[in-house]
C-alpha cells in the first residue's frame, strides 16, 4: 500500500478485533505509527509493530483520557483516531428490556463519544487530524430485531455530525463508514446460509478508513459513507 500516512500516529479503539487488526494493519502499511486499544487483554498474535493498550475501559472517562494521553505521549503525538469499539445484540422491542438499549448506547456511542473527547486535546495540538467512527448501515434502516442496534448506530451518526461542524474550521475531520455485514468468522457461524462473498472483507472495509485518515480526505468532513458489498 502507497505510504499516504507517512508519520503519523493514530489510534484505534476495539483493536484487538478482527475489524481492529484489519484496520491496524492497513494504518501501518501506511505509513503510521499505531495504537491499538481494546477491553480484552492483548492477544499473544498481534502481528507487526503496533502498541497495545489492554484492558481498557472505554466507557470510563478518565480511563479513556488516561490511555489516549499515555498513546499520544508513546508515539510522539497524535494525528488520528478511529473508533472501532462496538457491539451487536439482535432483539425484538416486545420481547426484549430496556437494558439492552442501555447497553448499545454505551458500547456504540459513548464508548465514541469519551474516546474522541480524549482525543481532541492532542489533535488541537497538532493542528489538525482525522477522527473516523465505524457506524453501520443499520444506522438508516432498522430491521425487526434490531432496533437497539440501530438507534445506536443512528446516534453515533448524528455524533459524527455533530462534531464534524464542531470542529470544520480547526482543521479536524470527522466521518463515518458504515458497512452492511462485515465478513467474519463470528458473521459466517451466525449466518450459515448467506452468501458471505456479497459481504464487506475487513480489509476492504479498513482501505476505505486508511483514505479517510489521509491528506486526500481533507476537504470531506460530516460524510456518512456506504461501505455495502453487494448486499
Amino acid at each position: 500500500m502507497k505510504q499516504v500516512l507517512e508519520g503519523k500516529k493514530i489510534v484505534v479503539t476495539g483493536g484487538f478485533g478482527v475489524l481492529g487488526r484489519a484496520v491496524g494493519n492497513a494504518l501501518m502499511e501506511a505509513g503510521s505509527q499505531v495504537a491499538l486499544v481494546d477491553k480484552v487483554p492483548a492477544p499473544s498474535d498481534l502481528q507487526g509493530s503496533a502498541h497495545a493498550w489492554d484492558e481498557v475501559d472505554l466507557n470510563d472517562g478518565e480511563a479513556a483520557r488516561s490511555c489516549l494521553a499515555a498513546a499520544a505521549e508513546r508515539l510522539g503525538g497524535l494525528d488520528g483516531l478511529v473508533n472501532v469499539a462496538g457491539g451487536f445484540a439482535l432483539e425484538t422491542v416486545e420481547d426484549g428490556t430496556v437494558d439492552t438499549w442501555d447497553l448499545m448506547y454505551a458500547m456504540n456511542v459513548r464508548t465514541a463519544l469519551l474516546s474522541s473527547q480524549a482525543a481532541l486535546p492532542h489533535l488541537v495540538r497538532r493542528g489538525g487530524g482525522r477522527i473516523v467512527n465505524v457506524g453501520a448501515l443499520a444506522a438508516t434502516h432498522a430491521w425487526a430485531g434490531m432496533g437497539a442496534y440501530a438507534a445506536s448506530k443512528a446516534g453515533l451518526a448524528r455524533l459524527t455530525e455533530a462534531m464534524a461542524e464542531e470542529l470544520k474550521d480547526r482543521s479536524i475531520t470527522v466521518n463515518a463508514v458504515l458497512p452492511s455485514i462485515i465478513d467474519t468468522a463470528a458473521n459466517r457461524a451466525a449466518m450459515p446460509h448467506e452468501d458471505a462473498t456479497r459481504w464487506v472483507d475487513p480489509a476492504a472495509l479498513a482501505r476505505v478508513i486508511v483514505f479517510l485518515q489521509s491528506e486526500s480526505a481533507s476537504p470531506i468532513t460530516g460524510a456518512l459513507i456506504p461501505v455495502r458489498g453487494r448486499v
